[in-house]
Order: structure tokens, then C-alpha cells, then sequence
């Protein structure tokens, strides 16, 4: 093994060709993590396009698996959310069954990121202004076994996400949050509109946490891993690591 991945390589296979959640995702790994990507290269965010998606994935991770990883993390929420949560875990116990490489998915680091924080009941926010995409994300973490009391979606999509400011971003967590004040945390869904820097603020003045896309992947590339490296000013759950 290299010098630079003293501690593991974890294999990603990126929904789309965007690089800014890739860039923090590595930012933040711990030193002696290495990352190899690959890309779905997915364009059409629409039930539709996720749902053709998935021979894509099952020759990426055949592709990593034959490179060689310790770690396999399929990203993107939406592709596997949209089949529902019972046949992504599936499609997971399938991959790890036939390449014996531990395998997760967006949805999994983030449901289990929402227990680890003690959240049973949460308020979803999306990037997402189609009422029935909203509803699918709702229907995964409800067959989860989570009390989801709104996914609530801006008014804009995946391909406007880096438009979206940081000022905005908070204004939404917060508006979203006083909707559902009884929430015992937020969770976003997505990574390509806001960076994990982006919910520290909304942390501090709610006073619950927020499930970060990145920073749940980070937490449990660590936990699957067995490394612990907490990183402060980078959300409760990577500061506490529970």
C-alpha cells in the first residue's frame, strides 16, 4: 500500500462530474485515507434519469472492486432512494456479497449518521422544487424508521444548486427548522448546493444538529474504517464522532 493510504482507500462513485463535494470530501478526510473517484456522469435529475442510473453504478463498482479498495461508497442519495430503501439494501447486500468489500450508500451514511446524533424525528431540506421527488426522499427515511415532519424543498434543482448562497442556504434551514419546531435535527439532502462550512451558522442559532451529506460520508468512512480524527468547526457530528 502507498505511503499516502497508510490507513485505507475508499472507492466513490460520484452521481455527477461536479467536483465540490469530491474536493471537501478529501479535504476532510483524515491524513493517510486515500480516495479514488469515478462518475456516473449522470444528467437528468428526474425519477426517470435516477432510475437509469444503475447500470452505470454496477459497472463502477465492478471497476473498483478490481482495482482494489477497502471501502466502496456509491454516492447519491436520489439514485438508490428513488428503487425505495428496502431494494437499496439490496442492491448493497448483492455488491457486498459478490466483491466482499464493505459498501454503502448516501442514504445509509445518512440514516445512520441521524441515529448516531440521537434524531428519531427530523425536518428534511432539499434543493429540490418537485413535490413528488420530495415525497420519494420522505418515503425512504419513513421505511427507515425515521418520523420525517417535512422534506422541505427550495424553489430550484440539482442544476441551479451552485447558484445557491450561503445566505439562502441558511434562511432555508432556519425557515424550514421554525416549521417543524418539535425537529430533533435537520437533514439536507444533497451535496452540490451547500458545504459542510454552510450549516455551522444554522447549527449554533437552532441548536440542533445537521446531517451534512459530506460530513455524514466523512463519519462513516472513519467508523467503517476504524479511524477517529474529530475536525472542529466542521458540524457536531464530525466534532463529537458518535
Amino acid at each position: 500500500m502507498a505511503s499516502g493510504t497508510w490507513r485505507g482507500i475508499v472507492g466513490v462513485v460520484k452521481p455527477t462530474y461536479g467536483s465540490g463535494s469530491l474536493v471537501e470530501f478529501i479535504r476532510l478526510l483524515p491524513e493517510g485515507v486515500g480516495c479514488i473517484p469515478m462518475y456516473a456522469g449522470i444528467r437528468e435529475h428526474s425519477e426517470r434519469g435516477y432510475l437509469g442510473a444503475m447500470e452505470t453504478y454496477h459497472a463502477k463498482v465492478a471497476e473498483l472492486a478490481e482495482i482494489g479498495v477497502d471501502l466502496m461508497h456509491p454516492e447519491g442519495g436520489p439514485p438508490f432512494m428513488v428503487r425505495g430503501h428496502k431494494a437499496e439494501q439490496e442492491i448493497v447486500s448483492g455488491w457486498e456479497e459478490k466483491y466482499k468489500i464493505p459498501i454503502f450508500t448516501s442514504g445509509m451514511s445518512q440514516a445512520e449518521a441521524l441515529r448516531a446524533l440521537g434524531i428519531k424525528k427530523f425536518v428534511g431540506c432539499t434543493y429540490y422544487r418537485d413535490p413528488k421527488m420530495n415525497d420519494i426522499f420522505t418515503r425512504y427515511f419513513s421505511d427507515a424508521g425515521f418520523d420525517v415532519l417535512g422534506m422541505e424543498g427550495m424553489d430550484t434543482s440539482p442544476g441551479e444548486a451552485d447558484a445557491i448562497s450561503t445566505e439562502t442556504i441558511y434562511q432555508h434551514l432556519k425557515a424550514s427548522f421554525n416549521k417543524h419546531p418539535s425537529a430533533q435535527g435537520i437533514y439536507l439532502l444533497g451535496s452540490g448546493a451547500w458545504g459542510v462550512k454552510d450549516i455551522i451558522a444554522a447549527e449554533n442559532d437552532l441548536g440542533v444538529p445537521v446531517v451534512h451529506p459530506v460530513a455524514a460520508r466523512v463519519w462513516y468512512v472513519q467508523k467503517k474504517l476504524r479511524v477517529r480524527n474529530p475536525i472542529k468547526g466542521a458540524s457536531k457530528l464530525l466534532e463529537e464522532l458518535p
